[in-house]
C-alpha cells in the first residue's frame, strides 16, 4: 500500500498560503487558526500545525522547502516536548512599591484599553531593551534602553510614555526588577500608576512574558541588542503586531481608538508624537479606520479599512530583524 501523500503536497493553494505566512514568521499554529477564521467556508484551506510542522520536519514529504525552518520561532531541527522550569531571583526592596492585589478590578477582565505590562529583555554584552504590552489588544511597544540603572529605564519609558493619549494611560504593572526602583518619578512624569508584581511570580504578568518569549524569533538568546537602533524595534514591534494571537481568536490585535479617544486632539497627540515612519505604521494598522490629517480647518476624516490599505512588510527585511 502507497503512503498516503502530504496533505499540503497535493493542495498547491494551501501550500502557498503556508508558505506566504511562515516567511512573515508566523507559526503553524497562527496560520492554522488564521485559515480557519479567514476562510470558514472552504474545508479545503484547512490544515493542522502538526501537518505543517511534518511538512518541514520531515523532508521526505517534499511539501515545504527546508528553508522556512528558519522562520520557526525555534531553531531546532526536530520536535519535542517543553518541559521548562523558571528559577527565581532574589531582588532587592522597592521602596513603597504597591502591589499588583491592589489594581483596579478593571484591570483584570481587559474591557478597557490603557493598562500595560513590561518588562527589560536581556541580551549579551549587558544590552536591554524595555517591553510594554497593552492588556487589551496584546498591542506591544518596544523601546531601546542604554542600561538597566533605574534612571535610565524611567526615563526611557517616560519619553515614550507620556507623549500617549491619556486614555491609553491608566496603569503599568512591573515586576520586581530594581530597573524600576523610581516608579515615582515615572507616575509623575506620565500619570500612570505602578503595580509589582509578587516576588517570582513572572505569570502575574503573563501577557508581557509571552510577548518576549515571541520577541527570541527576533533576538535569540545573548544577542548584543545594542546594536538595534529605535526604528529597528519599531519594524520588530510591527512584524509582531501584524500576526495573528490564539488569545484574540486568531484575529489581528486592534484597539478601537475611535471609542477610546474622546477627542481629535487626543489622537493628534497620538499620532504627532512619533516621527518615525515605522511606528506610524504600527499605530495606524491598530485602528478601526485609517484617520488622515487634512490642512482644512485642521480636521480628521476617516476612512474605512480595506485590504488594500494593510500595511505590508517586505520579508526581505529579515535580515536588518536578524542582526547578530
Amino acid at each position: 500500500m502507497r503512503p498516503k501523500r502530504c496533505l499540503l503536497g497535493v493542495n498547491r493553494k494551501l501550500r502557498d498560503l503556508v508558505a506566504s505566512k511562515l516567511i512573515l514568521d508566523w507559526s503553524p499554529e497562527q496560520i492554522s487558526g488564521w485559515l480557519k477564521t479567514e476562510y470558514p467556508h472552504d474545508e479545503s484551506l484547512r490544515v493542522s500545525h502538526e501537518t505543517i510542522y511534518r511538512s518541514l520536519f520531515i523532508q521526505a514529504r517534499g511539501a515545504l522547502k527546508k528553508e522556512l525552518m528558519d522562520q520557526l520561532r525555534s531553531k531546532r531541527r526536530m520536535r519535542r516536548s517543553r518541559h521548562s522550569s523558571e528559577q527565581g531571583q532574589s531582588r532587592g526592596q522597592i521602596v513603597e512599591a504597591v502591589s499588583i492585589r491592589q489594581r483596579p478590578a478593571e484591570v483584570e477582565d481587559r474591557a478597557i484599553p490603557g493598562h500595560w505590562e513590561g518588562d527589560l529583555l536581556a541580551g549579551g554584552k549587558n544590552s536591554y531593551i524595555a517591553t510594554l504590552v497593552e492588556r487589551h489588544s496584546r498591542f506591544a511597544l518596544l523601546i531601546k534602553v542604554p542600561s538597566k540603572e533605574t534612571e535610565a529605564v524611567v526615563g526611557a519609558l517616560s519619553q515614550h510614555v507620556r507623549k500617549l493619549p491619556a486614555a491609553l494611560k491608566r496603569s503599568l504593572t512591573w515586576d520586581r526588577g530594581l530597573e524600576m526602583a523610581k516608579h515615582k518619578e515615572f507616575t509623575v512624569a506620565t500619570k500612570m500608576q505602578v503595580y509589582f508584581c509578587d516576588p517570582q511570580s513572572p505569570w502575574q504578568r503573563g501577557t508581557n512574558e509571552n510577548t518576549n518569549l515571541l520577541l527570541g524569533q527576533y533576538f535569540p538568546k545573548r544577542t548584543d541588542l545594542s546594536g538595534y537602533t529605535q526604528a529597528d524595534l519599531d519594524q520588530v514591534a510591527l512584524r509582531l503586531n501584524q500576526r495573528p494571537r490564539k488569545t484574540l481568536g486568531f484575529k489581528l490585535q486592534r484597539v478601537n481608538f475611535n471609542k477610546v479617544l474622546r477627542r481629535p486632539s487626543e489622537l493628534a497627540a497620538l499620532v504627532g508624537t512619533y516621527p518615525q515612519r515605522s511606528l506610524y505604521r504600527i499605530l495606524f494598522f491598530l485602528l478601526g479606520s485609517f484617520v488622515i490629517w487634512t490642512p482644512f480647518g485642521n480636521s480628521f476624516v476617516t476612512e474605512p479599512r480595506s485590504r488594500s490599505n494593510l500595511p505590508v512588510t517586505d520579508s526581505t527585511d529579515t535580515g536588518l530583524l536578524r542582526r547578530q
